[in-house]
């Protein structure tokens, strides 16, 4: 019976610390604010091929139709491809994207300052 009561103890103990860290983020304990991204915009009226243009140079994650997904930054972009280079986790490797296979696009909007 001691012994159960220990452990309740302990667990008690624990869960009250991991309480106490979800309470405190992040950017309040490190004294950095969050700001926006510089050119960071989403242009809703615009196609695929419109908006992959704002991120020209820009890192960027792009996902397919299939599912798959590419992070890289956009090089170039054509009438019916894009060119992604330094994709993430795939050192040395570049990709050619048809652009009508994306079905979405994500791009940094925030950052720690």
């Amino acid at each position: 019976m001691k012994k159960i009561s220990q452990i309740a103890l302990v667990a008690a103990v624990v869960l009250m610390l991991f309480a106490a860290l979800l309470g405190i983020s992040p950017v309040a304990a490190q004294g950095r604010s969050v700001t926006t991204v510089e050119g960071a915009k989403f242009d809703t009226a615009g196609s695929i091929k419109d908006n992959l243009k704002i991120y020209a140079g820009k890192d960027v994650v792009i996902h397919l139709r299939s599912g798959k997904s590419f992070q890289g930054y956009v090089k170039a972009i054509g009438d019916h491809f894009v060119h992604l280079e330094k994709l993430s986790g795939r050192d040395f490797y570049d990709a050619l994207i048809r652009i009508e296979d994306i079905t979405a696009i994500e791009a940094k909007f925030r950052e720690l300052k």
